[in-house]
């Protein structure tokens, strides 16, 4: 599963991350991807710590913003432990920091590598954020999957002609404004192009978010099987 959470800030204007974790766990997924993650200018609230906690216990965070009372970016979560975990920076002069997270994550179908990422919102930032995740999906072999909200507007923009030939299937829900999507920004990549099942997304999001979650099944072959693995990536 992969959502950007608006800070935990409901379309009404309300913060409750709470929400935003109950919405995930109807989901139940082995792994999410959580865009804007906000513990700024909110005493007591630890959120990158309560999603991780709530939500399967192994993280790799990526914070992007700092104050002196919290920080504000992304994060991967997952029920299995996330290994190799590390980021990397994408940010370009002038524009806000972005930083990219790649893990490797060992699931009953064998081992899995994971990339996650929020890219910016200027079309030549894209483009350039995008060949960046391009290389680090080329680096391995391995089965992947590239998770988050690409920022990417148009139906064959920088990010989808970045990732031709590296990640074959994608999903396509339409994810934004939450109350009547029109853009397919939040997404998943997959490879090999067989192991993207099925996907779909959640309208009651729009109480919680103006970003519609994608979540997506995704089946591994593991060495030696016959029948692949089936996991939920939400």
């Amino acid at each position: 599963m992969t959502w950007n959470i608006h800070s935990a800030v409901c379309p009404a204007g309300r913060h409750d991350l709470q929400r935003a974790i109950d919405l995930i766990l109807r989901h139940a997924p082995d792994v999410v991807a959580i865009q804007e993650v906000e513990g700024r200018n909110r005493p007591g609230s630890l959120p990158f710590t309560a999603l991780r906690e709530a939500l399967g216990g192994h993280a790799v965070e990526a914070p992007t913003l700092r104050a002196a009372d919290g920080c504000y970016g992304h994060m991967l979560v997952s029920r299995w432990p996330l290994e190799e975990g590390a980021l990397h920076d994408l940010s370009v002069p002038g524009r806000e920091p972005r930083t990219a997270i790649t893990a490797r994550v060992e699931t009953p179908g064998g081992a899995l590598r994971l990339l996650a990422a929020h890219l910016g919102l200027g079309w030549g930032e894209r483009r350039a954020q995008a060949a960046r995740l391009a290389a680090l999906a080329r680096a391995t072999a391995d089965p992947l999957l590239a998770l988050g909200d690409f920022n990417d507007w148009e139906p064959h923009g920088p990010v989808d002609r970045a990732f031709l030939g590296t990640l074959p299937s994608r999903t396509r829900a339409r994810t934004f404004p939450a109350g009547r999507p029109l853009f397919a920004l939040d997404r998943i990549y997959a490879r090999p192009r067989a192991s993207l099942v099925r996907s779909w997304t959640d309208r009651g999001a729009r109480a919680a978010s103006d970003h519609r979650p994608v979540i997506a099944e995704v089946a591994l072959l593991p060495e030696g099987e016959a029948r692949p693995t089936r996991l939920v990536v939400a």
